[in-house]
């Protein structure tokens, strides 16, 4: 096949794309360092003991699930996969200062 004058036809994304990958790789990095220093600070700032941090991430891991299996079909059911996107990192981003609040 002979290549196009203008040199090999490129697409750029639309701008909604870049931002949900800038937003998503912001919140995935604020996740992970909360996630790597959650147990340090449980127990060794709150006094939790092994049992309780057990307990804490078990609860977490398990609602994670539970709205993975969920939130596809509740974006297809409502028809609104931007509000189901907006709202769950809206609440990720209203979430993750709270840890501050606690106190021992």
């Amino acid at each position: 096949m002979p290549a196009s004058p203008g040199g090999p036809r490129t697409r750029s994304l639309p701008p909604a794309v870049w931002a949900l990958g800038v937003v998503s790789l912001l919140m995935d990095s604020s996740s992970e360092l909360i996630h790597g220093l959650l147990p340090v600070f449980l127990v060794g700032v709150l006094g939790a003991s092994t049992v309780q941090l057990g307990l804490v991430e078990g609860v977490a891991e398990m609602t994670a699930s539970v709205v993975r299996l969920f939130s596809g079909a509740v974006s297809d059911l409502l028809g609104r996969r931007k509000a189901v996107v907006v709202t769950g990192y809206g609440l990720a981003a209203l979430t993750k200062p709270l840890f501050a609040m606690a106190g021992g």
